[in-house]
């Protein structure tokens, strides 16, 4: 994959993208990563006219523009959840909680998962009666990140500000609150000291991420499809009221111990970050080049496409070479 900047103005920027298949891809998109105009000559314009490998190319054109704009120039375009920066900083977050705290935020999930193999354990939350069965469902927790300005290299600077603007950072994040506690002062205080944090890390060149740490997580819920083949989300409880950073998404699974749950979900999750690379064409950095399920969708595109290995099959052979 390779790419060339071609333009830039108060709204927008242009640039050309080259695929894996040699194609030239035009393409224009706003500051926070909304795709606005894409062409590509050899490949059609509406989606069911182009054969599956021809839309996983424009598929993968898209998702490399939106991250390369956000490396050259540093603007918010790539999703959250197929951002491989954010999904690891949550790995990486989820890693280093203590066994208490990562019993407390997913000891639900790995309850539902264990309900199937063990009798004696109760399900957090029933599989509706539409479900054409009880095992065909995937168990989604949503996972938000927070941050510790205490914790980053811009500490001081970050105390000084905080005191301009009357907050206590010795409290508890605005990041890791509940929905209600805030008021709306309180909200609108917190979001322009964080704009104005982010600001200045971005003028020293500073890096934040020693701060990141987990902020929340939503309720087990899940998607199942009924006999008719319709997809269906049941509702979730969700602790902040913005986009999560990232979403875990597991199947029906056994997994016997606590502790090997939480290893699988790390290895999920490392599996996730290795699923951004790839479906946006690029070879995944080496820690993760490695096999096992990530993402859904992405596993459902190798099952399909033969333009990939199966990363999914833990004897593939011919992943990275």
């Amino acid at each position: 994959m390779k790419a060339k900047i071609t333009g830039e103005d108060d709204h927008r920027v242009g640039l050309h993208v080259i695929d894996n298949n040699g194609e030239k891809h035009r393409i224009e998109m706003e500051f926070d990563g909304q795709i606005k105009f894409h062409q590509c000559n050899e490949y059609d314009d509406k989606a069911i006219s182009r054969t599956p490998k021809e839309n996983e190319f424009n598929e993968q054109a898209r998702r490399f523009a939106q991250y390369y704009v956000y490396l050259e120039r540093g603007y918010d375009t790539v999703p959250p959840r197929i951002h491989p920066e954010r999904l690891n900083a949550v790995r990486i977050a989820i890693a280093g909680l203590s066994e208490s705290a990562f019993e407390q935020y997913f000891g639900d999930l790995y309850q539902q998962l264990r309900s199937y193999e063990d009798a004696t354990v109760d399900r957090v939350i029933d599989v509706p009666s539409a479900a054409s069965s009880s095992e065909s469902v995937l168990y989604r927790k949503h996972v938000y990140l927070g941050l510790d300005p205490l914790e980053t290299a811009l500490h001081e600077e970050a105390e000084n500000l905080a005191g301009r603007y009357g907050l206590d950072l010795t409290e508890t994040p605005i990041e890791t609150r509940s929905l209600e506690e805030p008021t709306t002062t309180d909200l609108e205080t917190w979001e322009r000291f964080s704009q104005e944090l982010m600001e200045l890390a971005a003028d020293e060149n500073v890096s934040l991420s020693d701060g990141l740490q987990l902020g929340g997580v939503s309720s087990v819920h899940m998607a199942y499809i009924d006999d008719a083949g319709e997809e269906h989300v049941t509702e979730s409880v969700e602790p902040f009221d913005r986009e999560p950073d990232t979403r875990i998404e597991l199947p029906v699974m056994d997994i016997a111990t606590f502790d090997e749950f939480r290893d699988y979900l790390n290895h999920n999750l490392a599996c996730q970050v290795r699923d951004c690379f790839i479906r946006m064409g690029l070879e995944p950095p080496e820690p993760f080049q490695i096999l096992g399920y990530g993402d859904f969708e992405a596993a459902e595109q190798y099952n399909r496409l033969e333009m990939y290995p199966n990363y999914i099959d833990p004897t593939e052979k011919t992943a990275f070479i």
